[in-house]
């Protein structure tokens, strides 16, 4: 089964059996939410829908999005990626990753962000 693989450079940390997640985290200034919105599969990890509760310093709402339920709902064509690499360190605050409406900081598979591994990569994985 094809599944969520959590780690860097190939060495996988954590494998999760999901086909779908949501990615969110908070503005490190701003602290305004952003989810997105990801469908695993077997070219890699695929954006749908995305959101964000608002715009601020360095982060504009794109154009195209809609505001529905108090958030800027919109979507990106962008290639499947594989891998999605994601700075995490503690300065920024922790990703968190919702299966099925229900969220986990990335700390709960990997441990808290450590400055001395600010780097974490998602990818698709069997």
């Amino acid at each position: 089964m094809i599944g969520l693989c959590l780690g860097l450079a190939g060495a996988v940390w954590a494998q999760l059996p999901v086909t779908d997640f949501t990615l969110a985290w908070n503005h490190t200034i701003e602290k305004i939410r952003w989810e997105e919105d990801y469908r695993v599969t077997e070219q890699g990890l695929v954006l749908g829908e995305a959101r964000v509760k608002g715009n601020g310093a360095g982060m504009e709402v794109p154009d195209g999005a809609r505001l529905k339920n108090g958030s800027w709902h919109y979507q990106r064509q962008l290639p499947p990626l594989q891998p999605l690499k994601l700075g995490r360190t503690p300065e920024a605050g922790d990703y968190q990753l919702c299966v099925d409406g229900a969220c986990q900081p990335m700390s709960h598979w990997l441990g808290p962000p450590k400055a001395s591994q600010p780097t974490v990569e998602l990818w698709s994985c069997g």
